[in-house]
Order: C-alpha cells, then structure tokens, then sequence
C-alpha cells in the first residue's frame, strides 16, 4: 500500500471535497482518501504509481501538487462516527427552513438581500445533500443529484442579479428593514445553533470540517444582510439592500459553477 500527500490550494469548501471524490471514484487502484480541508491536503492510500492519481486530480484544474508519497503503508479506515449523518441531516433541514422563510419574507419585505441569503441556505442544503450521498449510491446517481441542483441554484441566481439590475435601474420601494433583522437574526441563530452541533462532533473528517466552515461563512453572510438593513434605516436608501444581495448571488453563482463541474 501506497500513501501519497497532496496540496490542494483550491479546495476550500465541501464542493471541491465532492469533486474530487467523485472524479476518483471507481479507481480500483485507491483504497482510501483522507481530507483536511482547512489545510488544503489530501492524503491518498492506494496501490501501484502516484502518477494516474495524478493526472485525474489535475483534471480538476485545483491547484494540485504532489507533496510526498511513501510505499509499506497501513491504510487505516477512519472510525465510524453514525451520529455524524444525524448532525447533517438536522444542519440541512435548518438551512433548508430558512431558505424558505427567507424566500417569502424577501417577497414580502421587498429585500434582495433576504431573497439573496435565502438562496445561499438552499444552496448549503444542496451541499450538504451531497455530502450524505456521497456515502452511498451509485457514481451516475451522484452526477444527476449535482447537475440538477446546480443547474436550480444557477437559474435562481441569475434570475436574482437581473432583479437586482432592474432596481438599481428604476424606482423602488425601500425594503423593510425590521423584518430583515428579524429574519437575518432567526437565520442567524439557527446557523449559530447549527454550528455549534457540529463543533461538538468529536469527528475530524473531511465533511464535518466542511461543513462548520460552510456554516461559518453563513453567519458572516447573516450579518451582511443585518448590515444592510440598518444601512437602509440610517440612510433612507435601497442600495445596501441591493449591494449585499448582489454579493450573495454572486457567491451562489460560484458555488453552482462549481457543483456543474462536479455533476460532468
């Protein structure tokens, strides 16, 4: 057995994680692949050369280097941690709820950055769809889970950003920055809640440190929107609405890119 080491500088979220374990899977040669997303590195174990794995990784276009391998290796499995799929599911359901409640109270409220930060929650629950089929199911099942949610959240996207162009262009109605508070502030809690269960997950694999970095960056983007919200009561104007829920279309766009990448 074989255990390669490499650096991965784009790999930064669960997106990247699930592409390349999908652009492995089905190599007879790997017997296991271990992540460390915060550090950008993968640690593969398997038979015969490096150089196939290799070339496949840098298909990928991620930033892939070999940093070292070594022969007469120990594969160890990781341990089994089945409270971990339960963790996930309760994050998804939560990201889930509040894609739904941002989605009407956006509507309501006339605030593209509530619409914005809901869109991102349904997004994180694609990912973390992906993560827990990723366990299970065939390759082709895998693809067909990702091409569809990517092609989703890359429609709502774009439909998003040439909504926001439309008001920055003509006269609006100022959104209701009480009800983005109140709404950021419940979406906020729940990925604080949600991260804190993932931090008490004694699990140090790939997709549990993915997902508390994912859910990390939800938090920033709920203050964003709590931001632009007291931005429009001081101001009187609707553009930090519309400059904060820009920026979130734009990173759903980035990641629905990235999952449409994986999905082929």
């Amino acid at each position: 057995m074989h255990k390669s080491l490499f650096r991965i500088d784009k790999m930064d979220c669960p997106s990247e994680e699930q592409m390349i374990r999908m652009k492995l899977d089905g190599s007879a040669q790997i017997h296991s692949l271990d992540f460390d997303i915060p550090s950008r590195q993968l640690t593969v174990y398997h038979s015969g050369s490096t150089t196939p794995i290799h070339r496949l990784l840098n298909t990928l276009d991620l930033g892939t280097s070999l940093v070292s391998e070594s022969g007469n290796i120990e594969a160890q499995a990781p341990p089994a941690h089945k409270s971990d799929r339960s963790l996930l599911w309760i994050v998804l359901l939560i990201n889930f709820f509040f894609f739904i409640l941002e989605l009407i109270t956006g509507l309501v409220a006339d605030s593209m950055g509530l619409l914005a930060d809901g869109l991102d929650m349904l997004a994180d629950s694609f990912v973390y769809g992906l993560a827990l089929v990723a366990t299970g199911g065939s390759l082709l099942l895998k693809k067909r889970i990702a091409a569809i949610s990517g092609y989703l959240q890359l429609a709502l996207a774009l439909a998003g950003i040439a909504e926001v162009i439309r008001r920055f262009i003509f006269p609006e109605p100022l959104p209701a920055f009480k009800v983005m508070i109140i709404v950021s502030a419940l979406a906020l809690a729940g990925n604080a809640t949600s991260l804190y269960l993932l931090q008490r997950s004694k699990n140090r694999e790939a997709h549990m440190q993915a997902s508390r970095i994912f859910t990390s960056n939800d938090i920033i983007a709920n203050l964003g929107v709590i931001a632009a919200a007291i931005l429009v009561l001081l101001t009187g104007s609707k553009f930090p609405d519309l400059i904060v829920g820009s920026l979130v279309f734009i990173l759903v766009v980035r990641g629905a890119l990235r999952i449409l990448k994986l999905a082929h």
